[in-house]
């Protein structure tokens, strides 16, 4: 991916990683990046890293180092999500822009909302709902085995009887755990343990969510999507030693 280290023409400043042009350590840019951003953590660069919005060099023993341009694309990307509330998919396209030399407009702070004292409540994104019929198709199960999914509490239908749009995601690997003879009562676990890194997040974010800027509302649901992918990836990882551990 081609680095630029120019700004947005908005005062998107720039951080610089030194004049002399040498390459940073991870801890060296979180020290740099912290004069303006205090809540920076090297877990919030590592996701970033892990997102695609900057691609620090590897040293042979596989340590990162970053140059001049990995800092301010970092600058960036905390800067725009700090003022502007973008999600990392918009960031991530300006950036592409920023890249091929095009210029790129941001929303001015507040711009989206016609108030910012709490008299207007920020737009709820539309959230996607299928039917019973749909969900059955989408994931090929019978309506016993959606049967079963519920009793377990793995899917849930509201109140009319449909589904959130996630349930068919849920469903598919549902179904591709069975083939291996996996039912629903085997995934009781995993399922409380969803809930329980859910209750983690949620009590990072209500702050934010009971703030009464409109806009830090609106943040509270980004920051919630990061936290979920970095305990996603967590879970994971913990799973692969685990089961090292047991194989070996």
């Amino acid at each position: 991916m081609p680095r630029t280290s120019g700004g947005a023409g908005d005062g998107t400043a720039i951080v610089s990683a030194g004049g002399d042009g040498a390459l940073l350590s991870i801890g060296a840019v979180l020290s740099r990046l912290r004069d303006e951003f205090p809540e920076v953590t090297i877990s919030k660069i590592r996701f970033l890293e892990a997102e695609g919005l900057v691609e620090p060099q590897r040293t042979p023993s596989g340590y990162r180092k970053f140059g001049a341009a990995d800092v301010d694309r970092l600058a960036y990307v905390l800067r725009v999500q700090r003022d502007h509330y973008l999600p990392l998919r918009v960031i991530r396209e300006h950036l592409d822009a920023m890249d091929r030399g095009e210029p790129v407009a941001l929303p001015r702070p507040g711009e989206s909302r016609e108030a910012l004292d709490g008299s207007l409540e920020p737009e709820e994104p539309a959230r996607m709902r299928i039917g019973r019929d749909e969900l059955l198709a989408a994931t090929g199960a019978d309506s016993d085995a959606l049967a079963q999914w519920e009793s377990y509490g793995l899917v849930e239908a509201d109140a009319d009887g449909g589904y959130e749009a996630d349930a068919v995601s849920v469903g598919r690997l549902i179904v591709d755990l069975g083939r291996f003879g996996l039912e629903p009562r085997h995934l009781r676990a995993v399922k409380a343990a969803a809930d329980r890194e859910a209750g983690l997040v949620e009590q990072v974010v209500a702050p934010l969510r009971r703030h009464r800027n409109p806009q830090t509302r609106i943040h509270a649901e980004a920051t919630a999507r990061e936290l979920a992918t970095l305990s996603v990836r967590l879970h994971a990882a913990m799973l692969q030693s685990a089961l090292r551990v047991r194989l070996d």
